[in-house]
């Protein structure tokens, strides 16, 4: 399996979130052969047309369009916020993907991975996202699809995963997604 780069969005804003100690969990878990990048969404302003049709956008904008494109797949690690997808991410999705004809998810293999201190996991947030990256054509990793509930008990103090099953899951998670990223790595 050849080495292959993987861009993290984390749909957390916070330095110390949760969502984010899970993220570098995956990348922690995951097979040698997938090189992690993590890529800041609080920078990003909201998405508005009128500036790429003016020929102007933000450098925010183009440096999240160029290491989506040169990436060879994207993992999404997200909260749910309110039943659904936190806006930062849900922005980040929408710029990647304009202007019309110019998205840079078309055929990108795709990860994604729910978190919630609540018992759900983030059910909700992990099936929006998953229906909204559908929607630009990227190719979404059906399973395993892990929700994790309950997810400040799994972490010590220093936010490592210290749940053997979580680590177990991620891991898991992990060797699929690799495997995931080869098989559809020709379509990106």
């Amino acid at each position: 399996m050849a080495n292959r780069k993987v861009l993290v969005l984390i749909g957390s804003l916070r330095k110390e979130s949760l969502t984010r100690k899970y993220a570098h969990a995956v990348a922690e878990l995951a097979p040698a052969s997938l090189e992690f990048e993590f890529l800041e969404l609080g920078d990003l302003p909201l998405y508005n047309q009128d500036l790429d049709d003016g020929g102007a956008p933000p450098a925010s904008w183009t440096t999240l369009r160029s290491k989506i494109k040169a990436a060879d797949a994207v993992l999404i690690v997200t909260p749910e916020h309110n039943r659904s997808i936190p806006a930062a991410l849900k922005n980040a999705i929408d710029i990647a993907s304009r202007p019309a004809g110019q998205s840079v998810w078309n055929g990108k293999p795709a990860g994604v991975v729910s978190q919630s201190p609540g018992a759900i996991g983030g059910f909700a947030a992990n099936h929006h996202v998953r229906q909204t990256l559908v929607g630009v054509n990227v190719a979404v990793m059906p399973s395993p699809d892990p929700y994790i509930g309950s997810s400040a008990t799994y972490l010590d103090e220093q936010g490592k995963v210290v749940n053997e099953r979580t680590r177990e899951t991620l891991g898991k998670f992990g060797a699929a997604f690799a495997k995931w990223i080869e098989a559809n790595a020709a379509q990106a």
